[in-house]
């Protein structure tokens, strides 16, 4: 699964009037039964949410007070995640006549009182925020919101925002949408919300939040690959100027090439895009040739093999990165690691979405055609690989069948991936004969007709939407 969690606004999202209900509840239910997890995310006060909602314990962790409080239904632990507003500027709103409440941290009022608010703020020199929910407003620390406050439940988990959903209706959502893979707002959301969220439901309030839940757990959100761009890694761009995208989910690259120092460099490129983007990687390291990347922690060394225990352990943050330097184990003993390494990657990645990509370098060797992983290892739907190998057809066939994606890097490269199997209908495909350059490579993406050749772009990527005019190929494996 891809999306194993669902982050909920409740006004205006799941509730309507304060309210969730039947139909709605029962959706929520599906997706818990689904094995995915639910959190809360709102802007309520805790203990305001708890009396008019009491079912809260169906969700894992509930985000309260727009970001500032996390609450875990399960044990009833409370935790802050700021400091509460200062007792002399409460005294002062009340002193003006400002309705307020006053959360563990958070400070509420209504409109037209933020004008005050923001004098009393101004002239007590302090630093907090004012943050609207359609006529609430809403006072917190510098800094703290839903995107926050789910940032540390998530934390909580073991989870990435990169696996996980977030629906919402008002002003205070965009935070929280923009965090999440995917964004989604219900039908009756401010139309700014609309404008910035991935897709929009059909139906309003629980109604749109059951549509989505239904979605997911159907197709796992499958079907809009091709909407759901805003995430797409570049790989470069085509000669007419077209921007080559793909799925950070559903592409499994085959990079080729002849020359061991361009190979690298691409596939250096391509995970620090990756960590630019915060999905995490495993990369396997034969050699030790990606010794000192940034942003990542080195297992083993060429005297000492790593565990497959202590790469685990390390995964299991989805904040850290892996380089595993298989220098340290023998030959004979590497086709054994790496099947059982596999295996526990698939694992943790049922139970937790991550790590989002394994990259495997020197793939003729390390996955080579004598290979015979545990049909678990590579399940039919085995996504977020990166082979990268002076010799293709060595690889094993368990892998290359996942194949949707080829860069060759030089005419010796396409001439090897051009002796891959099953990449096209007829189980071949013609290599153009077009030179290529420094910085150059041909790419192949199944169901797109020929290669073609690409100006790579790898460490120029932008973490926004695909501007008009970009190509994405979201292709999954057949």
């Amino acid at each position: 699964m891809r999306y194993l969690a669902l982050a909920c606004d409740y006004d205006g999202t799941l509730a309507s009037d304060g309210q969730v209900s039947s139909r709605t509840l029962a959706a929520l239910q599906r997706f818990i039964a689904s094995g995915r997890k639910l959190i809360l995310v709102t802007g309520r006060e805790l203990e305001d949410l708890l009396s008019v909602f009491p079912h809260y314990t169906i969700f894992e962790w509930v985000v309260a007070e727009n970001g500032a409080l996390l609450y875990h239904p399960a044990t009833g632990e409370k935790k802050p995640l700021a400091s509460p507003p200062p007792a002399k500027f409460v005294a002062r709103l009340r002193e003006r006549g400002v309705p307020i409440s006053v959360g563990n941290v958070i400070l509420s009022t209504h409109h037209p009182h933020e004008t005050l608010v923001l004098d009393t703020i101004r002239e007590l020199g302090l630093e907090l925020q004012l943050i609207f929910n359609k006529g609430a407003v809403m006072i917190l620390p510098s800094g703290t919101s839903k995107a926050t406050g789910l940032a540390a439940a998530l934390k909580e988990m073991g989870l990435s925002p990169h696996n996980v959903a977030a629906v919402g209706d008002a002003e205070n959502d965009h935070a929280l949408l923009a965090l999440c893979e995917c964004s989604v707002a219900v039908a009756n959301a401010l139309p700014m919300l609309q404008e910035k969220a991935d897709f929009v439901t059909a139906a309003a309030n629980g109604e749109g939040a059951a549509e989505l839940i239904n979605e997911i757990t159907v197709s796992d959100l499958r079907d809009r690959d091709t909407a759901l761009t805003r995430h797409h890694l570049l790989l470069g761009t085509a000669a007419d100027g077209r921007e080559i995208r793909v799925s950070p989910f559903a592409s499994n690259i085959l990079l080729a090439g002849s020359s061991d120092d361009q190979r690298r460099n691409v596939a250096t490129a391509f995970i620090e895009n990756l960590c630019k983007q915060r999905y995490q990687y495993c990369l396997l390291d034969p050699r030790g040739a990606f010794e000192g990347v940034p942003d990542a922690i080195g297992l083993g060394r060429h005297k000492r093999a790593p565990t497959v225990d202590e790469i685990i352990r390390l995964l299991k943050d989805p904040a850290e990165n892996a380089i595993i330097n298989l220098s340290g184990v023998s030959m004979r003993q590497r086709s054994s690691f790496v099947q059982e390494l596999f295996a526990r990657l698939q694992q943790l990645r049922a139970r937790t979405g991550h790590p989002h990509w394994i990259v495997v370098d020197e793939a003729q060797d390390v996955l080579s055609r004598s290979w015979q992983p545990a049909p678990l290892d590579i399940p039919s739907q085995f996504e977020g690989m990166m082979c990268v190998t002076r010799n293709p057809a060595a690889v094993a066939r368990s892998i290359r069948s996942c194949v949707n994606i080829v860069l060759a890097l030089d005419p010796s490269g396409a001439a090897a991936f051009s002796q891959l199997p099953g990449l096209s209908p007829d189980g071949m495909f013609e290599i153009p004969a077009i030179p290529i350059n420094a910085g150059e490579a041909i790419i192949w993406l199944r169901g797109a007709g020929a290669p073609f050749r690409i100006k790579l772009g790898l460490g120029k990527d932008r973490r926004h939407s695909s501007p008009p005019g970009t190509a994405t190929m979201p292709q999954r494996v057949s």
